[in-house]
């Protein structure tokens, strides 16, 4: 485990910690920055895509060239949203997934397909974060 307390200017520290190709379960209370850490991650990138978390579509993609963001936003059904609407298969294309609000269930899912997979749980300290790093 890492762990890193920083503000919000300094999350390339989290990001040169993010391999390209991997499930990234970001955890963490409503207002806690998931999608500002998933801006951070796009833009570190290299990608200029848009971001806003997807609540209602569950599933947006940003690219570049022959590399891929996926971004997901669970919040409303968990895993049983990402497996109703087709989008587990998703998670077996080469790329960078990252999901807001991906709790152990899902992460068991993971495991159990040998899905490569680390876990940033985000921690409100007023003006600073704490992001602790699982791989």
């Amino acid at each position: 485990m890492k762990e890193f307390i920083l503000k919000q200017d300094q999350l390339n520290i989290v990001c040169e910690n993010i391999p390209k190709n991997i499930v990234l379960l970001l955890q963490g209370d409503l207002a806690s920055g998931k999608t500002t850490l998933v801006k951070n991650i796009v833009s570190y990138f290299g990608l200029k895509d848009e971001v806003s978390s997807p609540t209602f579509s569950i599933m947006q993609e940003y690219k570049k060239d022959d590399f891929s963001i996926f971004h997901y936003d669970i919040y409303q059904d968990g895993i049983d949203g990402i497996l109703k609407n087709g989008l587990f298969e998703n998670l077996f294309i080469k790329a960078l997934h990252i999901v807001e609000w991906g709790d152990e269930k899902l992460k068991n899912y993971l495991d159990k397909y040998k899905i490569n997979n680390m876990i940033i749980k985000i921690t409100n300290l007023n003006d600073k974060r704490k992001y602790e790093i699982y791989e």
